[in-house]
């Protein structure tokens, strides 16, 4: 099988897909504020390689891959107060996921499996609900990577929950797209260990109340892109086995 990338194709080449056992797959992330270091759209840049590697996962065990045109526009709450950050309603989302959903099941396309790694929790919320009403004959797969499970295979920044623009997110974009990446900038970046995870528990709203002034959390310094290799490496195949593995997180 081989992966396909969904809007580069012909309407007769979908036509001629063993669609029933295809997995379409939806990069999902927000344009928000990731530092003085890192791109608005860091979080798409990270959802597209999590797909890449995914589709190439459950095209080696004999579906059909389709990789679908990422979705910017999401919930974004706690980055709201910062310039260039576009937050929509979260309800917004699960809507248009549902949706798509539905119109590749009336094309014969069942699954269709979310990529993402934005963890705003308005946000997340609007993945569990589309999650849970796919339409009928509809598997919408997420995965939750603030699930204990998920998250324990992931680097010892992101366990800390401090992991906003910090080590993970910058090792991502330096291994994805270095061109995005401001190095001296991050460089110069000082350790902010305030756990996003923690503030969230404990109600905060925004990343200044979080302890985040300039949008960013972690080590952002400490980023390479060997970590960011290995890193999407693991969300794909993270993903691909809670496809292959029928399991909705």
């Amino acid at each position: 099988m081989s992966v396909h990338r969904f809007a580069e194709l012909t309407w007769e080449e979908v036509r001629d897909l063993d669609r029933p056992s295809a997995v379409a797959i939806l990069p999902v992330g927000a344009v928000e504020a990731h530092g003085p270091h890192l791109p608005l759209g860091t979080d798409v840049v990270i959802a597209e390689g999590m797909a890449r590697v995914c589709a190439e996962g459950v095209s080696g065990a004999g579906c059909p891959a389709l990789i679908l045109p990422p979705l910017w526009y999401t919930a974004a709450g706690f980055a709201g107060n910062f310039p260039g950050t576009i937050a929509v309603d979260g309800a917004i989302v699960s809507d248009l996921i549902i949706q798509i959903a539905t119109s590749l099941r009336e094309q014969d396309i069942r699954t269709l499996a979310i990529a993402n790694a934005h963890l705003d929790p308005a946000h997340l919320a609007s993945l569990r609900h589309a999650s849970d009403a796919a339409p009928e004959g509809t598997r919408i797969v997420f995965l939750d990577l603030t699930r204990r499970t998920v998250a324990e295979r992931l680097t010892e920044e992101f366990k800390t929950g401090a992991c906003h623009a910090g080590r993970f997110e910058g090792s991502i974009v330096l291994a994805e797209r270095p061109d995005l990446y401001r190095s001296d900038v991050a460089a110069g970046l000082q350790p902010n260990p305030s756990s996003l995870s923690t503030a969230i528990r404990e109600g905060h709203e925004t990343f200044e109340q979080a302890g985040g002034s300039r949008a960013y959390f972690g080590w952002p310094a400490e980023a390479t892109a060997e970590e960011g290799r290995t890193t999407v490496r693991t969300l794909g195949q993270l993903l691909s086995e809670a496809i292959l593995d029928g399991e909705a997180q």
